[in-house]
């Protein structure tokens, strides 16, 4: 079989996607590759100077592209709030959403406006929210898809129902990796409410493997000059961010994706390799643990669907 690439796009003219952290990165990349595909794409930022640039990338990349910077962030409920309005209020219909941003930090522990720890804050109840509060448009669209993206950290990890906010013995490597299993179960857990719904909405899952992005970077700003150096010259082995972006572009756009799937790459440990189907922690698709993680995110975020 020959292997998929954003060359594989189908014509995405008269389709509206919103992608979250898309003014660097694995986001980036997807806003990209969806404008050149003909789509009209909101670059969904916190940092709306860098979103400017970023839509500028684009337009010179892309001539005609038709992309557009929004203020989003997502460690704070009221932005979301805010920004999910403002789409609601312009857009008749969002036919695809990447719920692409994420934070990494390795120092103490961080929160959001709301006091949610900033892992699990951004990474998952902000994209809860927001997937939520854009679900009628996404409603208004001829086969909409929300992706939501894991990682490979998410196959170590568990849950802790008790301590969602790892306020317990906080390791940030291990708080991350809660988030994006989170992230995991959460998609899992959307696809069954929708398909219990009969919404005409699918819920896709992917996760880039391992590639060059900032995301690393700014993790290492809080560790010393050595740390930072080494992690340099690692991410120089790593594969490029284009590639990274592939799962989630397949997810977002392929002909054939059901609700319910899990992209990534195919090759050794799921670092690169061509897209295909690969299977999550057991953990991530046990629908108990959808269940409970929903209610709960329900409760902390005060959005509630499905």
């Amino acid at each position: 079989m020959t292997e998929w690439t954003e060359r594989d796009i189908p014509d995405q003219r008269g389709r509206l996607a919103v992608v979250t952290g898309a003014n660097s990165g694995l986001g980036l990349a997807t806003a990209t590759e969806l404008a050149r595909s003909g789509a009209e794409v909101v670059l969904a930022v916190r940092n709306t100077v860098a979103g400017e640039q970023a839509v500028a990338d684009i337009r010179r990349t892309v001539p005609g592209a038709q992309v557009e910077a929004r203020q989003l962030d997502l460690a704070s409920l009221q932005s979301v709030r805010a920004f999910a309005k403002g789409m609601n209020d312009d857009f008749p219909a969002v036919d695809v959403l990447v719920n692409n941003a994420g934070v990494v930090h390795l120092g103490p522990p961080r929160t959001t406006g709301d006091g949610f720890e900033a892992h699990f804050g951004v990474n998952m109840l902000g994209h809860f929210a927001l997937t939520g509060l854009l679900l009628g448009p996404l409603s208004r669209a001829a086969g909409a898809r929300v992706v939501s993206i894991s990682s490979t950290a998410h196959r170590g990890a568990r849950l802790d129902f008790d301590d969602l906010m790892s306020r317990n013995n906080f390791k940030p490597r291990r708080a991350y990796a809660r988030s994006k299993l989170a992230c995991t179960v959460y998609g899992f857990e959307l696809h069954r409410r929708l398909e219990k719904a009969g919404a005409p909405v699918i819920s896709v899952v992917a996760h880039p493997g391992i590639c060059r992005t900032n995301l690393s970077q700014r993790a290492f700003e809080e560790r010393g000059a050595i740390p930072r150096a080494i992690d340099r010259w690692t991410q120089l082995a790593f594969p490029s961010v284009q590639g990274g972006a592939r799962p989630q572009l397949h997810a977002a756009t392929a002909p054939g994706v059901r609700g319910g799937q899990f992209y990534g790459p195919s090759g050794f440990q799921e670092i690169r390799g061509p897209v295909a189907p690969t299977e999550p922690n057991p953990e991530a698709s046990d629908p108990a643990y959808g269940k409970t993680l929903w209610e709960a995110a329900e409760g902390l975020t005060g959005v509630s669907y499905l």
